[in-house]
């Protein structure tokens, strides 16, 4: 699993290929427990993240997907993300402003377009940029608090599977 360099992206991605079967991986999340992690498995996917008493505003979790397309190979792709919630609101809001964007670029071209005095529209749609700033700049802030939760998380997922490249299964 390869550390992640790509200082932009919001929530980081990862692949491992492991040679084991799906169903064995998917005992040996589903036996895992470990104090500050909470293990939840559908199927394929699995979540872990920090239980209540660990958890703050800005926890990431990670999100496992196991795939298999060959018998006895599987793949594990992981994604580090906010609690859904918040990721969900965040995209909310940027959606949002995108939308007031847009509504204030269509009146400030019809009072051009008019003659009209477009002061007020231009400013709002800069008060706009400025808060989209804002809100990424906040994202950013929260990843960086969360870093110390996420590699956290990453070192539990590689004590996890450690079992399986230390047995030559990998």
């Amino acid at each position: 699993m390869s550390d992640f360099t790509n200082e932009i992206v919001l929530r980081p991605r990862f692949e491992v290929s492991l040679k084991e079967d799906i169903e064995q991986l998917k005992l040996v999340f589903d036996k895992s427990d470990k104090h500050p992690f909470l293990i939840k498995r559908l199927d394929e996917h699995i979540y872990i993240r920090f239980k209540k008493a660990d958890t703050t505003f800005w926890s990431p979790q990670l999100h496992l997907e196991l795939t298999s397309f060959e018998e006895g190979i599987s793949k594990i792709h992981g994604v580090f993300g906010p609690n859904p919630t918040l990721w969900t609101f965040f995209m909310f809001l940027h959606f949002g402003i995108g939308t007031l964007f847009i509504i204030l670029g269509v009146f400030a071209y019809s009072n051009y377009s008019l003659g009209h005095d477009v002061t007020y529209w231009l400013a709002g749609m800069f008060f706009l940029v400025l808060l989209w700033f804002a809100l990424y700049a906040f994202g950013r802030m929260g990843k960086v608090k969360g870093r110390t939760q996420m590699s956290q998380l990453k070192d539990y997922l590689r004590e996890i599977i450690s079992d399986f490249k230390n047995n030559g299964k990998a």
